[in-house]
Order: structure tokens, then C-alpha cells, then sequence
């Protein structure tokens, strides 16, 4: 009960939106599944990515190469298994990438105290550049991702529908993961030390903890999960690779890490609102909303203009753009984030 009445308007929002979602479902059954279906599908390697900055700034790092890690990820895991013959091999080239470019900014953020805005730029003109280049036309994966259904999870109305029904282990695994960097980072000797190197670093030092090592590491192993993320686009979500496919994902996942107060479970809910709204603009596409026919008079060219397929596909940005505003100043980055440490400096 104390943790309710700490967390009263959280479990209001959180019941509130459980049953306006449970009244939408039944009472629209015919397009309400299909859109709660896809807007996880969309939100999957969001909330994937905004872990990757969740733990990044948490631990003092502001990782802007998120968008890079994703596309550099996804292009090598398409390769690697259209290659290799094997989605294993696939699955694991695209984590190591994510790795490998996660180490790429650990090492010039911390060891050489780049510009961490600057390095992240550089990461992901480098993965634009790299997939681009070596891009290849009609290679095809040797199958699909086998689908999983979880026993008794699967059979609660809505919520089984959506997540835990004929969804790949990785989307199972962003709902682990999230839960689990929560714990970590709130619950943990690991969580506590990574919240101090990103808040107070001279601090955390003097009390022993390695804020040099401890940034390295958790940059370098959250890289995973953006190597998880591209592998979900391009092995799973779409079964192909083309350039840019990231479309902005990993910017998005920043926007969703704020709004989200840099802590997992909110960065979570927030990737699913953005993952609805998506479902939305889809759906309004689908419905032929607007004007048929030759619009005439500036009424109809106004309302035609409004629901042009253009226009409706930048609902999610444009919902990031408001949230945005409205969080500004209602939540509050770590103390030390983007500050590079200098042993010795306070």
C-alpha cells in the first residue's frame, strides 16, 4: 500500500487508460485488435532504443548515435543471415553491431572526452554512409523469425491478444527488458552506482566507484539492445533491409526517454502512446478519410490538405513535438549528464 499512495497518480493514469482501452476494445471489436496489434508492433523497437538511452544517461552519456546503432544493426543482421543461411547468425551479427558501435561511443565519449552530441552525429553519418554504400538489392532472409504464443498469458482478453500472441521472442524480450532495467536500475548495487556516476560522478568516485569504467561498460552493453532493435526491423518487422529504414526511430526513442523522466517502465508506456498513435494515422489512412474526388471550394482543399496520407503519417512526430512542450521543465535530466569526467575535477 505505501508504494500505491507514493505512486497514486501513476495508478490512476495506468487504470484509466486500462479501461478506456478494455471500452475501445469491445466496443469497436472490429478494427480495435488489429490497431492494438499493430501499435505494439511499432512500438517494440522504440522501447528497445529508448532503454539504449534510458541507461546512456542515466549513466551520464547523452547517446544521440542511437538512430546509427539501429540502422547499422539492422543492415548487418539482414546480411549476415541472408549470407550465412542462418537466422542465428544473423540475430547475433546484428547484437554484436549494436555492441561494437556502442563501444565506438563509450570509448571517444569517455577515454577520449569527444563532444558527445558530435560523436553521436559522427556515429550515425558513419552508419548511414557504411549501409549505404555496401547496400545490395535482392538478397532474401533463409525464413522467419518463428512466432511465439505464451501459454495462458496469451488467452487475457486484449492484453494476451497484443503481447503475448504470435509475436517473435524479441518482442517478448523488450517486456523483459524493460521490467528488468527498471529493477537493475532502482533495485541494484548497479543501478545505484550507475544513478550516481550520472548524477554526482566526483562524488561516486571518491566513494570508489571506477565512473570511467561504469560509463564504458553501460554504454557498451546497452548497444545491444540498438542491435536488437535493427534486427527486429529488418529480420522481423519487414523480413528486408533498405537505406534509412530507421526513419527517425532512434530520435524518436530520445523524445521518448524524456517524456518518459529517464526511467524505464514510463519510457515504455510512452513508446506504446506513440505506438497508438501510429495505429491511429494508419487507420484514418485506411478509412479514406477526407475528400473524394476533385476538391473544390477552400473548405474541402483545407480538409483534403489535413487528411492527405502525407499529412497523417506525421501524427506521431507532430504528438512528440506537443508532449514535448508540455514536459518541458516537469522532468529533470541526471545531474552530470552529457559532462565528461576528469578524475581530480568537482
Amino acid at each position: 500500500m505505501s508504494w500505491v499512495s507514493k505512486n497514486r497518480t501513476t495508478v490512476v493514469v495506468v487504470a484509466v487508460v486500462l479501461v478506456a482501452a478494455y471500452v475501445f476494445y469491445y466496443a469497436a471489436n472490429d478494427i480495435a485488435p488489429s490497431m492494438f496489434v499493430a501499435a505494439w508492433g511499432y512500438a517494440i523497437p522504440l522501447v528497445l532504443a529508448s532503454l539504449v538511452g534510458v541507461i546512456g544517461e542515466r549513466s551520464g552519456i547523452v547517446n544521440i548515435g542511437i538512430e546509427g546503432q539501429m540502422l547499422i544493426a539492422a543492415f548487418a543482421g539482414f546480411f549476415a543471415a541472408a549470407y550465412s543461411g542462418s537466422l542465428l547468425v544473423g540475430v547475433l551479427a546484428g547484437v554484436g553491431s549494436g555492441l561494437i558501435a556502442g563501444g565506438f561511443l563509450a570509448w571517444t565519449t569517455v577515454r577520449w572526452r569527444m563532444d558527445q552530441i558530435i560523436a553521436g552525429v559522427v556515429l550515425n553519418i558513419v552508419a548511414t554512409g557504411i549501409t549505404s554504400f555496401y547496400y545490395s538489392p535482392g538478397e532474401i532472409l533463409p525464413g522467419l523469425i518463428p512466432n511465439l504464443d505464451i501459454p495462458l498469458l496469451q488467452e487475457i482478453p486484449l492484453v494476451g491478444e497484443v503481447f503475448f500472441s504470435g509475436r517473435s521472442w524479441i518482442a517478448s524480450f523488450a517486456i523483459i527488458a524493460a521490467v528488468g532495467v527498471h529493477l537493475l536500475l532502482f533495485h541494484t548495487r548497479w543501478g545505484l552506482r550507475t544513478r550516481a556516476v550520472g548524477e554526482y560522478p566526483s562524488a561516486a568516485d571518491t566513494a570508489g566507484i571506477n565512473v570511467e569504467r561504469l560509463r564504458l561498460v553501460n554504454v557498451t552493453l546497452a548497444g545491444s539492445l540498438a542491435g536488437l532493435a535493427g534486427v527486429y526491423l529488418s529480420m522481423d518487422a519487414s523480413s528486408t533491409f533498405e537505406r534509412g529504414m530507421t526513419a527517425g526511430r532512434g530520435f524518436l526513442a530520445l523524445a521518448i526517454m524524456i517524456m518518459g523522466a529517464w526511467r524505464p517502465l514510463r519510457a515504455f508506456a510512452m513508446a506504446l502512446f506513440f505506438g497508438f498513435v501510429n495505429a491511429i494515422a494508419s487507420q484514418l489512412q485506411q478509412s479514406g478519410l477526407g475528400v473524394t474526388g476533385e476538391p473544390s471550394g477552400f473548405l474541402e482543399w483545407t480538409l483534403a490538405a489535413i487528411t492527405s496520407p502525407q499529412i497523417l503519417a506525421t501524427l506521431p512526430y507532430v504528438a512528440v513535438l506537443v508532449l514535448l512542450g508540455l514536459a518541458a521543465g516537469r522532468v529533470r535530466p541526471p545531474g552530470a549528464v552529457g559532462q565528461p569526467y576528469v578524475k581530480g575535477d568537482q
